[in-house]
């Protein structure tokens, strides 16, 4: 998981048994601090590997081409686009001032094995100029589902996943609406949150 905060994802995939061995890279320390922490806590070291790292400088630090799935939630916004926070670790969470598509995909390209999926959101604006830059890394966008707040609102979010070397042919998925109505959760929805709460 690139860019992983304090690693909530690789967290819950490990909780899950998602998967054998899990590695959750992270930029900045606190992040990467509190992530250190959490698999310390849990004696989850054999499953889950931290790393204090830029996605751009993980030659020797991990395996090129022997990874399953690599995701990302990226900076949404461009380096210069809309309001920058004067904080430096939100300047990084939120615009490009730290990777951009193009090191994303290539970082993507090279941890995965021949097969494997990458799976990333985005804003909507900025769909046609992911799925441009994947192609110039072999990335082939294979299923693609837009996220609503409700069904008559537009998407806000683009759910995107990827193969490695994979063959030409995209499924638009449903959209994934989160609410039904003002306050109450879509069925979908509901699962989801069933999953993240249970024991």
């Amino acid at each position: 998981d690139l860019g992983t905060g304090c690693g909530i994802i690789p967290l819950l995939w490990v909780r899950d048994k998602k998967c054998s061995k899990i590695y959750a890279v992270e930029i900045q320390e606190k992040g990467f601090n509190q992530l250190e922490r959490s698999i310390q806590a849990n004696s989850l070291s054999e499953k889950l590997t931290a790393i204090n790292s830029d996605l751009r400088e993980l030659k020797g630090r991990v395996e090129f081409g022997r990874f399953d799935l690599v995701t990302m939630n990226p900076p949404y916004k461009k380096e210069n686009a809309g309001i920058v926070s004067e904080k430096a670790n939100e300047q990084i969470a939120r615009h490009e001032t730290a990777c951009n598509f193009e090191d994303i995909c290539l970082t993507a390209s090279k941890l995965l094995k021949f097969g494997g999926r990458f799976c990333i959101c985005i804003r909507p604006e900025r769909l046609f100029e992911m799925m441009q830059t994947m192609a110039g890394f072999r990335l082939e966008p294979k299923r693609l589902r837009l996220v609503k707040s409700r069904a008559e609102e537009k998407p806000w979010l683009c759910l995107i996943e990827a193969k490695l070397g994979g063959k030409s042919g995209l499924t638009v998925e449903k959209d994934f609406v989160l609410y039904k109505n003002k306050d109450s959760y879509t069925d979908e929805m509901n699962s989801i949150l069933y999953l993240y709460r249970k024991d």
